[in-house]
């Protein structure tokens, strides 16, 4: 679990490098004033790294951002153990007293001390769609898989575009997006579930989105910090989909939480070689996920048949979507996911793949299992 840190004085690359080497997965904030981190509606991150070693004395704001922050936890480092130092830290709220020479044992220590004392947040499955080249249709897939889940959960589902500029899941469901995952990245240190909503825009469907940014960036994207929103994402909703693009091998290197990664392929030749590769890779890099291949616009009478895939990307093909260019076309001109409608094949292939990924078709099984002596025929959902 990643771990968001604040760290409050001037910039210290030697520090940062001790804390990012600590052995545990710290997402690391800098602000040079404490006075930022008072106002109540922002939001330090768990835990908050005070540098005194400079000043020799407890800021008179810690208190009051205490006061405000009670969840976040304070770690003093100064340049000695002062008892009267520590003694005023403790006061003013300070969880954690360290000094110089800090080193990476000591510091993870007092870290997994601090963080051990809360609860783990639940997390829902996140369910991560690659595709194998460009234009098989993986954000169609995602898309309407995240539509089906957020109707079928009870609690909603929220969709990250993970193209961190010009990605084309708001178009396809007809959103217009204020913020995007870029603003999630750059102000993790206020992530929590009331600044995360606000991140989000409602679709018509009824499925929450954190859109891609529709600006080129200034700067590159930290992808660890990436990897915190997803996490993140995943503690508030019961279902997070993520569009992931192929040809940002550091987004695919966020996928720590994915529960399974579909990869979308189709029968052209030179997407297959690189399902089968990309598959492979994902299956060696992620061993806690289940790495699932699905064909989109099948083709019967393709030269590729359906075990010329399955050869090539070293396990079955759990899902096809049937070949319906014109109205997947049309779907997307509208903004309305085909999931949506119930009265085409292409929009009930998406919804038995999101069904299987809820587990709907298993507890169906369980509940007809269970359901006596088989003299009653059981109730479809």
């Amino acid at each position: 679990m990643a771990v968001s840190l604040t760290i409050v004085g001037s910039r210290d690359a030697a520090l940062e490098d001790l804390v990012r080497s600590c052995g545990l997965s710290i997402v690391i904030s800098w602000v040079s004033d404490l006075t930022t981190l008072t106002d109540p509606s922002t939001a330090p991150g768990e835990v908050l790294l005070l540098d005194l070693r400079r000043f020799g004395r407890v800021p008179a704001d810690l208190p009051l951002l205490k006061k405000h922050h009670p969840n976040t936890n304070i770690i003093l480092l100064a340049a000695t153990l002062d008892p009267k130092l520590m003694l005023d830290g403790m006061r003013a709220g300070v969880s954690e007293c360290l000094a110089e020479p800090l080193s990476q044992t000591e510091f993870q220590a007092a870290i997994t001390r601090l963080i051990g004392q809360r609860p783990a947040a639940p997390t829902g499955p996140v369910f991560a769609f690659v595709g194998a080249k460009g234009g098989v249709g993986a954000t169609t897939a995602a898309v309407n898989v995240a539509t089906t889940l957020a109707r079928i959960s009870g609690h909603g589902a929220v969709m990250i575009d993970l193209h961190l500029a010009y990605g084309d899941a708001a178009v396809y469901l007809g959103a217009e997006t204020r913020f995007s995952v870029v603003d999630a990245v750059e102000n993790l240190h206020r992530l929590d579930s009331s600044f995360f909503k606000s991140l989000l825009v409602r679709t018509a469907s009824g499925l929450d989105l954190l859109a891609s940014s529709d600006r080129p960036l200034s700067s590159a994207v930290e992808h660890r910090r990436l990897a915190a929103v997803v996490e993140f994402a995943s503690t508030q909703y019961p279902y997070t989909i993520l569009d992931v693009p192929r040809s940002d091998l550091g987004v695919l290197d966020t996928l720590d939480h994915a529960s399974t990664i579909v990869v979308v392929a189709n029968q052209e030749l030179a997407t297959v070689r690189n399902a089968g590769r990309m598959a492979s890779a994902l299956r060696g890099r992620y061993k806690n996920a289940r790495v699932m291949t699905v064909i989109n616009r099948i083709d019967r009478g393709a030269e590729i048949g359906h075990q010329d895939i399955e050869r090539a990307v070293g396990s079955s093909i759990a899902h096809q979507f049937p070949s319906d260019y014109r109205r997947a076309l049309h779907a997307m001109n509208k903004g309305r996911p085909l999931a949506l409608d119930n009265h085409n094949d292409l929009s009930a292939s998406f919804t038995a793949l999101a069904n299987e990924l809820a587990g709907v078709k298993q507890a169906k099984k369980q509940a007809e299992k269970s359901s006596g002596w088989g003299l009653f025929p059981t109730r479809k959902s």
